[in-house]
């Protein structure tokens, strides 16, 4: 059986300087472990300051729901980094597991805020240090959901599509500034977050959690669920000298998968 990878590609980032959104948990904290141990200067926010704590990288709180916030995150991270040559919008929400029609206003603008505006924000706020540092890069954490379409998530569907297309459109504006803008689709990524995915859609579907289990792992060509160093790895290589000239993509990391179900 595939498995994913469970360690940092050893590229030399030494003196990198890198903000990352939702990074004291997850596959953020993988990101921000991965970039430090390449030798880049790593600041991170959080919503979980008690996570933040004790993350192991210096940081902020700060909440994606929040413009204002958002674009305080990036000030710090600048001021705090002495520049900026990477941001990594990584925050985000799963948001509700409903059909449609009994998704609230609250919940559908909570998701869209976290998971696509945050987005817009932290990168408008960004661009000015980036370009003073003679070029950079973006990545933009998007979703298999991001290519299709998501039963019971439409909301959070709505957002990665979103993502997508917003960073299409930032790397056709920044380009000749020479400031790469890419999109990572991470598939089934194993963890606690996935698993709570799944948890609800089998309750949904009034199925077993191992049953739901099967059946995703099953829409990928490798039978696999990825890890979250395999989504670090695709972010390390984006800004390193490989990936000079990779801009304006949509990079899935998902064991080849066919379908969200």
């Amino acid at each position: 059986m595939i498995t994913g990878a469970t360690t940092y590609l050893p590229v030399d980032l030494t003196g990198l300087r890198v903000a990352i959104t939702g990074a004291a948990g997850g596959i953020g904290r993988v990101m921000a472990d991965s970039f430090a141990a390449c030798g880049a200067n790593v600041f991170i926010s959080d919503i979980d300051a008690a996570s933040l704590a004790t993350s192991g990288h210096p940081g902020m709180v700060a909440n994606a729901g929040s413009a204002a916030e958002m674009e305080n995150f990036v000030d710090t991270a600048v001021r705090e980094l002495t520049g900026l040559d990477v941001l990594i919008n990584n925050a985000g929400i799963a948001g509700p597991t409903k059909k449609v029609e009994d998704v609230t206003p609250e919940e559908l603008d909570a998701t869209l805020q976290i998971d696509l505006a945050a987005m817009f924000h932290t990168a408008r706020r960004a661009i000015p240090a980036l370009r003073a540092s003679g070029g950079g890069s973006i990545i933009n954490l998007s979703s298999a959901a991001g290519r299709f379409g998501f039963q019971l998530r439409s909301p959070y569907a709505a957002a990665k599509w979103g993502v997508i297309g917003f960073t299409k459109t930032l790397a056709i504006e920044l380009g000749p500034q020479g400031i790469r803008v890419n999109a990572i689709l991470p598939g089934l990524v194993d963890g606690p977050r996935i698993r709570a995915v799944i948890k609800a859609k089998a309750e949904a579907a009034g199925v077993g959690e191992n049953a739901q289990t099967t059946r995703a792992v099953e829409t990928t060509s490798l039978r696999c669920f990825v890890t979250q160093h395999d989504i670090a790895n695709m972010a390390l290589y984006l800004c390193s000298p490989f990936g000079a000239t990779i801009s304006g993509q949509s990079l899935a990391v998902d064991g080849d998968l066919q379908v969200l179900i």
